[in-house]
């Protein structure tokens, strides 16, 4: 069973610093409808204007994760943490009992383009950490490379939820496959480009939330980039 949440339908509010889609309700955006997917709970689309961003503020009970897809995010959390996020990394955050982080476009004339995504964490109360590592394209081209997980396998970034997280990068005429283990779910997001999954067309900022399927069969006629949740 597959359901589309089309990039069209999501809430949307452009602060002029700060155009953001929210496939999620979020903040001012209030849609009963579309409250998350499984322990998914956040997916927005950013673009913060150059020399802007946000504040320090706090967060708890939530697993944070930044993908960066083009400019730069810095990076300033009450752990001591100071870093910029870059295209092709990934930032994962446990907020767990509270941490405090500000994130700013540091460039004085381009803007970041970004992900942010919260998950539901397995259980209220954990420590509050902090990981951040980059995939190179190399490794997600035409393959699904797992870049976060419950247990950090296979080197990837380590997130307290029973969710497994892919990168994949696919060419002009790309094809991948995922399969779905029994009473699993998943939730495909497009981050660039057209393709088709199980033969349905998604398009750059497209959700696709997945049940009751044993494969995902992805390709593509053109560069595409997709971001795929295997969800508990």
């Amino acid at each position: 069973m597959f359901r589309i949440r089309r990039a069209s339908e999501r809430g949307h509010f452009n602060h002029g610093w700060l155009d953001t889609y929210h496939s999620f309700s979020f903040a001012r955006y209030d849609d009963p409808r579309h409250m998350g997917f499984r322990s998914l709970r956040v997916i927005n689309e950013d673009w913060i204007a150059a020399g802007r961003g946000f504040g320090t503020h706090p967060h708890e009970d939530m697993e944070i994760v930044t993908y960066v897809l083009e400019g730069e995010l810095a990076h300033r959390d009450s752990l001591g943490t100071g870093s910029t996020i870059r295209p092709g990394e990934l930032q994962c955050m446990t907020a767990g009992t509270g941490i405090e982080h500000s994130e700013y476009n540091p460039s004085p004339t381009e803007p970041v383009h970004l992900y942010q995504i919260w998950l539901l964490p397995e259980r209220a109360g954990l420590q509050p950490s902090y990981e951040q590592k980059a995939f190179p394209a190399e490794e997600r081209r035409n393959r699904f490379r797992l870049v976060a997980s419950l247990d950090g396998r296979d080197g990837s970034l380590s997130i307290r939820q029973d969710a497994r997280l892919y990168l994949a990068s696919l060419d002009a005429g790309g094809e991948l496959e995922h399969a779905i283990e029994p009473d699993r779910h998943a939730w495909l997001q497009v981050l660039r480009g057209d393709a088709t999954l199980n033969g349905v067309a998604v398009s750059a900022g497209d959700g696709v939330a997945v049940s009751a399927e044993s494969k995902l069969s992805i390709r593509s006629d053109a560069p595409a980039e997709v971001l795929l949740f295997d969800l508990a």
